[in-house]
This record gives C-alpha cells, structure tokens and sequence, in this order.
C-alpha cells in the first residue's frame, strides 16, 4: 500500500512539474504544438504567467514568483493577477503593498472574494483584527469565491481574541458547513471545546 502511494505522489509530481514547464514554455511564447510556432494572445499569456506564478509561490521562489505575476498583469490585468501577487508580497513582508495589490483587485472585480479574505487576514497578522472584520464579511458576501470556509474560519478567530467564544463557534462550524474537513476549523472547536480563550 505504501509503495502504491509512492507511486501516486511520485506520477504526481511528474505531472505537476510538466504542467508548470509547459506554463512557462507557454508564457515565455516559446511553445510550439504539432510543429509549429503559436502566437498566444495578451489573455492567454497572461494566464500562464498566472499559472508559473502560482507554483512558484507554492515552491517558496516568492522573488520569481511576484516577476511572473507582474508579467501577467502587464499582458492582461486581472483581479486574480493583483491578488496572487499580493499574496506573494505578503511573504516577503511587504504587507502594505499586498493589500494595495488587493484593493486594485477588487476594483477589477468587487464580486471577486479572495482579496477581501487576503486583506482581513493581512491586518489580522498587522495586529489590527478589528480593521479585518469588514473586510472578511464582505469576502463572506461575495459572489465568486472557491473558499467560503477561509473568511468564516478568520473571522472565528479574531471573534476568539475578542473574547466572543460564542461567536468564534459559529464562525468555525460555518467554515464547516462549506468544507466539513476543513482542519483549522475543526481545530479552532476542539480549542473551544477545551476552554481555549487565545486566538489561534
């Protein structure tokens, strides 16, 4: 059994750092299926330096990472370009210029809810959770998000170092309702349930 897992993550991996050179093969405008050169429009050059820079920032190459999602938004801006960049800021300490990126996106497109959870939990790490919980309800509010259960489970948390047990509770189960295996979630419950008071 642990060598059919093996196998997987290794197939896995395989295919991930295929789709990731093809990305940038693809973004650099250097892909050439079938024999022939391709011309990519501004578009779908952008969204594949989206892509390179999203598994970059997952590889920890934030520097490499932030060139790819600037080169994205130079070919096509995009709220999922500014945010992904600000995300990428963020783990380089540049906070405030990761919730600039966010708020250009959400310019871009107000339905768009990751920029509103990202700048909730910007200023939760700024010490300042008070100033996220508008933000993190309108990422709750929004129309087009993949991720309902992270705004639910920040705003449990900050309702946590408000003392708000209640509260912080039916934040956490909320973030449940859209992912039941969400594990911060259910460790911010059990952390309840065990008579914890400090924020998570």
């Amino acid at each position: 059994m642990a060598r059919f897992f093996d196998r997987n993550r290794a197939r896995r991996g395989r295919q991930w750092l295929s789709a990731f050179l093809l990305a940038l093969a693809c973004a650099a405008g250097h892909a050439q299926p079938q024999g022939g050169s391709v011309e990519l429009t501004p578009e779908q050059r952008a969204r594949l330096q989206w892509q390179a820079g999203y598994v970059l920032h997952l590889l920890g190459n934030y520097e490499r990472a932030i060139e790819s999602f600037r080169a994205s938004i130079a070919d096509h801006p995009t709220a999922e370009g500014h945010t992904f960049l600000g995300w990428s800021l963020s783990h380089i300490g540049k906070t405030e210029e990761a919730i600039a990126q966010c708020k250009i996106a959400i310019e871009l497109d107000p339905d768009f809810g990751n920029p509103y959870n990202d700048i909730g939990v910007y200023l939760i790490d700024m010490g300042r959770p008070e100033e996220a919980i508008p933000w993190l309800e309108k990422a709750i509010a929004s129309k087009r998000y993949c991720c309902y259960q992270f705004p639910h489970y920040n705003l449990g948390r900050v309702r946590l170092t408000q003392g708000k047990v209640e509260e912080a509770k039916r934040s956490f189960e909320r973030a449940l309702e859209h992912d039941p295996q969400y594990l911060p979630a259910l460790l911010g419950l059990e952390y309840i349930k065990r008579g914890g008071l400090k924020a998570l």
